[in-house]
């Protein structure tokens, strides 16, 4: 019944922004209000889900009885933790990056290429190595993940 309970009030701490937003539109006022409710409302569901442990096993002291000993039979649960953690922000980094690259070399590029036709090649180039940083991030993960 309690899992039941924060999963109501999550619905309802994700839909309340949402809501005051419509009313704000209608009201010709800013949302900056129904913004920090939003994060707000995240921040909130986030303490309730590390407390119930709403995807987790029955109880927490069944998964920390589990995860002891599975800690313990391996001998490197911290390190396999610290592996996955570490291809994340490998990805989500280089990703962060070679968005904020595209986005400035993507807008040159088409100012160029408004300008004269025929750098069209050579702003392909350089567009396409700013995208080259989110592989390198992704290759870089994959190799932490699978060595």
């Amino acid at each position: 019944m309690l899992k039941f309970i924060a999963l109501c009030f999550a619905a309802l701490a994700v839909l309340s922004p949402l809501f005051l937003i419509g009313l704000r539109r209608y009201t010709g006022r800013k949302a900056k209000r129904a913004l920090g409710i939003n994060v707000l409302s995240f921040f909130a569901c986030l303490i309730l889900a590390s407390v119930v442990g709403i995807g987790g096993s029955a109880s927490a002291a069944d998964a920390v009885a589990e995860g002891a000993a599975a800690a313990a039979a391996s001998g490197a649960g911290l390190a396999e933790g610290l592996k996955y953690v570490g291809a994340a922000l490998a990805v989500g980094l280089s990703g962060i990056g070679g968005g904020i690259a595209v986005a400035s070399s993507a807008s040159a590029a088409l100012g160029a290429i408004s300008e004269n036709d025929k750098a069209f090649g050579k702003a392909l180039i350089f567009v396409g190595l700013a995208e080259g940083v989110a592989l390198y991030g992704l290759i870089v993960a994959l190799l932490l993940l699978f060595v």
